[in-house]
């Protein structure tokens, strides 16, 4: 028998890049999408949930950090209601549950990279309501893997890579913020390693997953522009100089040791993620 999974948020970056991997396993994939699956309607979820699903991967969220300041009770709907029924399901109907949390749990105070363990203190409405959807799998469903990530970028959807390579074909200078420390993630990566993940099926819990390596927006920018041969002059400013409606924190590298030990998985380091996403897209 086929390993099934179910896979929700289809058309985000995640869900694509599970899409182009899913011929490469020996997985069933049903792939969903906000269209085919709301996860915000507890019957839809049970109407398409069942026991013959083995894994769900939970890649719907409300993605719009400034915006759901605004939107809370929609960012609340999908990043935690919604999560808690999906949990259900996954209990009722006897499935791991594999969701995809952020590195906007922490209010990115530290100095070096967030352990799993380390306390949570989200300052903005998304990283509050992203983890109320950690706490209600936790509270509900043994099964499960939560992976935090961070800064995701890819050849899909709409990203900073692709912002930034967009701006660069009207503008002769940029302002990028340097304040802000973090990993930039390609999307595929998580991806396989989300793959591994089903093959081995063990250690259930809470995991961290980045690319390797440290950078602010500024260091993540200048590099696209390098790799790509871009022209352009950028400028480094502050947090401070680029307000936005939600607060963002000012360090969030991830520590993957649990992940690397637990499943033996091999992580790139930033730069080297970034040239191979660069290839796919061009």
């Amino acid at each position: 028998m086929k390993t099934k999974v179910l896979v929700t948020g289809s058309n985000g970056q995640l869900g694509q890049c599970l899409q182009s991997l899913a011929l490469q396993t020996d997985f069933e994939f049903s792939f969903f999408n906000s269209t085919t699956l709301d996860i915000s309607s507890k019957e839809n979820i049970n109407t398409i949930f069942n026991s013959t699903y083995d894994f769900c991967i939970n890649c719907a969220a409300y993605t719009a950090v400034d915006k759901a300041e605004e939107e809370k009770e929609k960012a609340n709907l999908i990043n935690n209601i919604a999560v808690r029924n999906i949990a259900e399901s996954c209990k009722t109907n006897n499935i791991t549950l594999i969701h995809i949390s952020t590195d906007f749990v922490f209010n990115g105070n530290k100095t070096e990279p967030y352990h799993e363990n380390d306390e949570t203190k989200p300052i903005s409405v998304y990283g509050q309501t992203k983890l109320d959807g950690e706490k209600a799998i936790q509270d509900t469903l043994k099964q499960h893997f939560i992976i935090r990530t961070s800064w995701l970028y890819s050849q899909f959807g709409n990203n900073f890579l692709k912002s930034m390579l967009n701006l660069a074909k009207t503008r002769s200078t940029l302002s990028i913020v340097s304040d802000q420390v973090g990993t930039p993630t390609y999307a595929m990566d998580l991806a396989k390693t989300i793959i591994v993940l089903i093959k081995q099926n063990k250690n259930h819990g809470t995991y961290h997953y980045s690319n390797n390596g440290v950078a602010s927006w500024f260091d993540f920018a200048n590099e696209i522009f390098r790799r790509t041969k871009t022209t352009i002059e950028l400028n480094s400013i502050p947090t401070s100089q680029y307000p936005t409606a939600a607060n963002r924190p000012h360090y969030s590298v991830l520590n993957k040791t649990k992940l690397k030990q637990n499943f033996n998985v091999i992580i790139p380091e930033w730069e080297e993620s970034l040239e191979t996403c660069l290839k796919a897209l061009f």
